[in-house]
């Protein structure tokens, strides 16, 4: 075979997804998308985890780490794709430089993209969820509500087609089944 036969990013038609779920810290993305996942056997990415295994390697935290752990997600993302994988992923997505990343992974792999922002209406809710929280996360810390609450503010407004959902009164499994059904998922 030669070298002009052999591509370092196969065109293989992906199985067709990827759910990005956005949100404020505490209103369920991770669970959300844990559950997602194991119902429709897809993968799950989740950048927390990714930030924290850069921050374990000595790196200060910051800006840059941050986009780091989108920009090393965004690859696993398009390599599950190209594979035919289904892909869920979580992250707060407050930007659309964020929301951009999943964009182009969908453009580059030829997948369909579903933006999902989950959110908590309930303000007493959402600050209890986040009360004593421990994700297990060894460097990315806990946000406290005031840190919520500039993020809420700072949030960017939705320029793509999105699914809103309201976890306040749902289980991670409820939401789920919601999206599978949405979706059209297996």
């Amino acid at each position: 075979m030669s070298s002009a036969e052999v591509s370092a990013h196969p065109r293989v038609p992906p199985s067709g997804r990827l759910v990005v779920l956005a949100g404020l810290p505490g209103v369920g993305k991770t669970s959300v998308a844990g559950s997602l996942a194991a119902r429709t056997a897809s993968v799950h990415l989740s950048i927390d985890a990714v930030e924290d295994a850069i921050l374990a390697c000595g790196l200060p935290p910051g800006w840059e780490v941050g986009v780091a752990a989108y920009e090393a997600t965004r690859a696993m993302v398009e390599l599950n794709l190209r594979i035919g994988h289904d892909v869920v992923v979580d992250a707060v997505n407050d930007s659309d430089e964020a929301r951009q990343t999943w964009r182009a992974a969908a453009a580059r792999t030829g997948a369909e993209i579903e933006f999902v922002h989950l959110k908590i209406s309930d303000a007493q809710e959402h600050r209890r969820r986040l009360r004593g929280r421990d994700r297990g996360l060894a460097h990315v810390g806990e946000p406290s509500w005031e840190d919520v609450q500039r993020r809420r503010a700072d949030y960017a407004a939705w320029t793509d087609a999105v699914v809103e959902v309201d976890t306040g009164e749902r289980t991670a499994d409820e939401v789920a089944d919601l999206l599978r059904a949405r979706f059209g998922m297996r």
